[in-house]
């Protein structure tokens, strides 16, 4: 039975799905879940990610790990531990650019923590010969005992969410159930508490939260304050609380509705980072001023490396440059994507500024 036909089957049984639980579902059912049976990442699939966008995105990734490593007193072992590593090019590009740290490779174990099982066998490829990597369904599978050097990128814009709907005076919970037809259609449920921050926001604004991604920025938070180091996590979202309907579907590098295709498509919404590091800072972590990837790519050294690149290779020139602007100018990634900090009390975190 199709995925559709199970969810619809489903809510006819049980009554309609929280977006949370839609999304869950669609990104994750072992059997037509998105991750799970179909990923399609690249030009020739459905999205394309910082990473695929050029090698300089992981390689700055990689010496600002480097340098987190050196910070914390060159350890003779530390995880680097990426949380949704997708086909694994990150994690390759990281890894050659960090050899020009004498030990670190030696130091590094890395970890990736996928449940997709053909994801896992992508970044298996792509890592030969560069580490033999350990995988993990979920960080708290990892074991403890070294400081953690934690990088993510385009992973929080997949966490499910819940969204409400200002309707009248009140708000109420938006979920998935079925039309007169029985086909899949959003509806409202019962009153739901006002949003903090939102009681301005006009009848028919849709404000949208992510218990999940709260629940990850107190476990890294956590983790992070028991045993050191610091982590990035990357992804296009707000800064601040702020209404607006953000679910959106891709399939084939054009957006469609999330109801229209499900488990064919990928499902994201924009990342919450004040929750995100407000959970990690509750958890006992330093948590930076979130900060727009253009600004933080440049801090670390993104034009030089373009240039070097390009004089290395004069051909490719043009291309190098359009890649760079593509991944810095504010009308490209370089607003949209937010750069979020987190590290252990005491830790020097390359590019963003520590405050108690």
């Amino acid at each position: 039975m199709a995925l559709r036909d199970r969810l619809a089957a489903l809510i006819a049984r049980r009554g309609p799905l929280s977006v949370a639980r839609y999304m869950d579902i669609c990104l994750h059912d072992p059997l037509e879940g998105y991750y799970a049976a179909r990923p399609k990442l690249g030009e020739a699939g459905d999205f394309i990610t910082a990473p695929l966008v050029s090698q300089m995105f992981g390689e700055l990734l990689g010496l600002w790990a480097a340098e987190v490593w050196s910070g914390l007193g060159r350890p003779a072992r530390v995880q680097l531990v990426e949380i949704g590593p997708g086909l694994g090019v990150m994690m390759a590009d990281m890894l050659r650019a960090a050899k020009v740290a004498a030990g670190f490779a030696r130091a590094a174990e890395v970890w990736l923590v996928e449940t997709s099982a053909p994801l896992r066998g992508r970044q298996a490829e792509a890592l030969e010969g560069l580490a033999s990597p350990r995988w993990a369904a979920r960080l708290d599978d990892l074991p403890e005992g070294a400081p953690m050097i934690l990088l993510a990128n385009e992973l929080l814009d997949c966490l499910p969410i819940r969204q409400v709907v200002r309707a009248g005076e009140g708000w109420r919970e938006r979920r998935v159930g079925l039309d007169g037809r029985g086909d899949l259609a959003f509806e409202l449920a019962g009153a739901a508490p006002e949003p903090p921050g939102l009681g301005g926001a006009p009848p028919g604004a849709v404000a949208e939260c992510s218990p999940a991604v709260a629940r990850l920025g107190r476990a890294v938070g956590a983790r992070l304050a028991r045993v050191g180091g610091a982590a990035l996590f990357i992804d296009y979202g707000r800064s601040a609380p702020d209404w607006g309907d953000t679910l959106q579907a891709v399939r084939g590098h054009r957006k469609e509705h999330p109801l229209a295709h499900p488990g064919e498509a990928d499902l994201t919404a924009h990342v919450d980072f004040a929750a995100f590091v407000a959970a990690a800072r509750a958890a006992g972590a330093w948590a930076g001023v979130v900060r727009a990837q253009g600004d933080v790519l440049a801090d670390l050294g993104a034009r030089t490396r373009a240039a070097a690149l390009a004089a290395a290779r004069p051909d490719r020139a043009p291309t190098i440059a359009r890649q760079l602007e593509r991944l810095i100018e504010p009308d490209q990634m370089g607003a949209l994507f937010k750069v979020a900090a987190i590290g252990a009390p005491g830790v020097t975190v390359p590019a963003f500024e520590m405050r108690p």
